[in-house]
């Protein structure tokens, strides 16, 4: 089997080290993930300028190939003829941070696999739910033994059309994991706040700031799982239609 790696945070993270020394022991691995972070970036595709490829390595000395492009360009370049050989699984992350609720729309690790699922590829995207994202490779080992048992898995049993995993694990030894469940995309209330500052010159600038969001820990949801010590494992589609909508909102058009 022959597995492409990429993340949001850039090739040198820890978490794509820990996720491709894991990767190793049971496939082929590639690797092609962005020069510098892409965090919160969303689904990117790179089509106003050339994008430039080029060959590198991991911390342990791995071959792996690095770009200017975005997470979801390194999918499509490898998907596209960067990577030769046919690729059967794409996982993304992993993230020194928890994707939950509506994270799912910014954050650049699940808008990759996102990428695999619109070429027909499954995807996973991986995620640790830390606070202070962790400088140390050890630190991921457990989100990557969780990272290689759902790749067989998925490699064994494939996944539903359009479909890709979206996987945060809490940040603890594996030994003191809850489990394992299937869980629904939760929500999250965001309560950002508008920052005006001035440079030096006088010129006013603006960050988009506030306290940190809070977590609606709903059971059966994502981050009611994380918060139980669980894996959370949240299939995603890409069809975001909203098909309970069709039948109350048919008289939207109907008198147009």
């Amino acid at each position: 089997m022959h597995i492409l790696l990429t993340n949001d945070d850039g090739i040198d993270a820890p978490g794509l080290l820990a996720l491709a020394q894991a990767m190793r022991t049971m496939a082929k691995v590639s690797v092609l993930a962005p020069d510098h972070n892409w965090s919160a970036s969303g689904h990117v595709k790179t089509l106003h300028r050339p994008l430039r490829v080029w060959p590198t390595s991991l911390a342990d000395g791995a071959p792996a190939m690095t770009t200017d492009g975005a997470p979801s360009d390194c999918v499509a370049l490898a998907i596209l003829g960067m990577v030769e050989q046919p690729i059967d699984l794409v996982i993304s992350g992993i993230n020194p941070h928890a994707n939950i609720g509506h994270d799912v729309t910014y954050s650049g690790t699940v808008t990759a696999a996102m990428e695999a699922a619109i070429a027909g590829l499954p995807g996973l995207a991986v995620s640790l739910d830390s606070i202070e994202a962790p400088s140390s490779v050890e630190a991921f080992r457990t989100a990557a033994d969780i990272a290689c048992l759902l790749a067989k898995r998925v490699l064994e049993t494939k996944l539903p059309p359009s479909v890709l995993l979206n996987v945060n694990v809490p940040l603890r030894p594996r030994e003191e994991l809850s489990g394992i469940v299937l869980t629904r995309q939760g929500s999250r209330v965001f309560r950002d706040a508008l920052v005006r500052r001035e440079d030096p010159r006088g010129r006013p600038y603006y960050w988009i700031g506030g306290e940190a969001p809070a977590v609606i820990a709903e059971e059966g949801t994502d981050s009611w799982a994380l918060a139980e010590g669980f894996v959370s494992v949240t299939p995603l589609q890409l069809d975001l239609t909203a098909y309970p909508a069709l039948k109350t909102l048919r008289t939207l058009t109907e008198s147009l």
